[in-house]
């Protein structure tokens, strides 16, 4: 007996669909490897040595600074032990760590320019000083503000960091003698936030923070920057989640993430600042009446600056956002790791508190920065503690300029991203022997050639794209490190590992999470269980 199967139908609909489907993803996994093995073979970069992965997708680097917490900076360290001085970290960048090659991109007059896809990401405007991919622009937004935190503007308004200095001098003396320890990792970035607000929003303290005041020292806040701050690294492969994220009200955010509704928060409350200097609208643009800050100049800069456009209140909030950021961690983190490593030396400890007892033998005397900073022994720990706090610590990529560039030999086109990282210029053994040691020595004359180390020393970069703040920085951490180890001789810490002292790179730097590493203590008193 014959059995018959029965023919399977299809409708014409389920056809198509399967045929478009099959087509759809084929034709996607086709282009995706035309574009792998052009990347890899055919590209003006391919004759540069490093991974194939990364050479074929962007995604290598996402991996390492989303998927691995920042650590793209090790990993570059790692690929330049193996490939050279020249490594293609992506399709379309190239990362260089000889120290020689620095001053070729970072220059006054570079016609460098910073690429506007990696600097967006972390920047709450396009225009603003520090996210403008434009050099031109740049330069006119940087002649309005810099009045402001030239040195002369600094020396200018030094009693307002030394009343600072002052306050948390006193609370960390309090808090020695009641618990017998105190956290000075978020001390030290509170004062910086402080002095930073204050500076920027209003010299008679009605724009600082305060978070000195805090019983935590805004540990909190700190804690909510760090959780927000990996998000650059999305905004950065995504770039349309970044302009989602910022057209959508905050309270709406926290239903997905924390860390986006932190981000929106930490906006505002800059941006609140900037709204309470108690202005008139005067044809859409608000004219700020009150004291004299950097925000009355960028308004009214009276037409001195050719081509400088007078901003928006908007602009303003996005200016205060990335000055405030900024401020938060870098130089408070330089203070957090030089005292860390003076406390940890005891012969550098004594010989640094010898100095500035000699210099200052009544301990009651004003410590004047002008004094300070002429100390050649706090200068070279200062150097050193910047050093090892590398600021930015990993890459600052920029555009090459139409006439293209050489490199170690190798030929880059015209477009192509070149970068160089703090971490690497103050890690070569060549330059610093034993990198990781904390050896003030190496700055003294007599001891190296410390003033050629000077041109390899960029924890503030260098050119025109310098940090503004640089004086303001130096200023702060000479009176607080100044007067902390002039009044306190017997602060004791526990010594850290390399591990320990390992950062995650969020372009600003962050310790890793959950460790409170940085109690220093009071010998001789008992301890309690809080965490300072």
């Amino acid at each position: 007996m014959a059995i018959f199967l029965e023919p399977t139908y299809y409708s014409d609909s389920s056809t198509i669909w399967l045929l478009t489907s099959t087509l759809v993803i084929a034709t996607i996994i086709f282009y995706t490897a035309a574009v792998a093995i052009y990347r890899i073979y055919l590209h003006p970069l391919s004759h540069i040595p490093g991974p194939r992965l990364a050479a074929a997708t962007h995604l290598y680097i996402f991996y390492h600074n989303w998927y691995r917490s920042g650590k793209l900076y090790l990993q570059t360290e790692k690929l330049h032990a193996k490939y050279g001085p020249v490594v293609r970290i992506s399709p379309t960048e190239l990362h260089l760590s000889d120290p020689t090659n620095y001053d070729k991109i970072f220059h006054i007059g570079t016609r460098y320019t910073k690429p506007a896809a990696f600097y967006a990401a972390f920047s709450s405007g396009p225009n603003t000083l520090f996210g403008t991919p434009s050099n031109e622009i740049h330069r006119t937004k940087r002649a309005a503000i810099a009045p402001f935190l030239a040195r002369k503007s600094v020396l200018e308004s030094e009693s307002l960091i030394q009343s600072k200095v002052k306050w948390l001098e006193n609370r960390i003396r309090y808090r020695l003698r009641s618990s017998g320890k105190i956290n000075l990792h978020y001390a030290f970035r509170a004062l910086s936030v402080d002095v930073a607000t204050e500076y920027v929003f209003g010299g008679d303290g009605e724009g600082c923070w305060d978070l000195l005041k805090r019983e935590d020292f805004g540990k909190s806040l700190f804690l909510l920057e760090r959780r927000m701050m990996p998000i650059g690294w999305v905004f950065q492969q995504f770039p349309v989640v970044r302009a989602v994220v910022m057209g959508v009200p905050g309270w709406v955010l926290g239903w997905v993430s924390g860390p986006l509704e932190g981000l929106m928060m930490f906006r505002e409350v800059a941006s609140e600042e900037v709204a309470m200097q108690d202005g008139d609208n005067d044809g859409g643009k608000q004219q700020l009446k009150t004291r004299q800050t950097m925000f009355h100049q960028l308004l009214r800069p009276g037409g001195a600056i050719k081509g400088y456009d007078v901003p928006t209140v908007e602009n303003l909030e996005n200016e205060a956002y990335d000055l405030v950021g900024a401020a938060s961690g870098t130089t408070g983190n330089a203070l957090t790791i030089t005292a860390y490593h003076v406390v940890a030396n005891p012969e550098i400890y004594r010989t640094l508190k010898a100095e500035l007892e000699s210099a200052f033998p009544n301990p009651n005397s004003e410590m004047i920065y002008t004094k300070l900073e002429k100390l050649p022994y706090l200068t070279a720990v200062i150097k050193e503690g910047l050093r090892l706090s590398y600021g930015v610590i990993g890459r600052l990529p920029r555009v090459v300029p139409e006439s293209g560039a050489e490199f170690n030999d190798y030929k880059v086109p015209a477009g192509a991203l070149v970068g160089m990282s703090s971490w690497m210029m103050h890690r070569n053994e060549e330059l610093f022997p034993e990198p990781d040691k904390f050896d003030p020595s190496r700055w003294l004359d007599g001891t190296t050639s410390n003033k050629s180390l000077d041109r390899y020393f960029v924890p503030f970069s260098k050119g025109p794209r310098q940090c503004l703040g640089m004086s303001l920085a130096y200023c702060e951490l000479y009176i607080m490190l100044g007067r902390l180890f002039l009044h306190f001789d017997d602060l004791t810490i526990e010594k850290k590992s390399l591990e320990d002292l390992a950062y995650d790179d969020f372009f600003n730097i962050y310790h890793r999470p959950g460790k409170d590493m940085f109690c220093f203590q009071s010998r001789g008193m008992e301890l309690v269980t809080s965490d300072g």
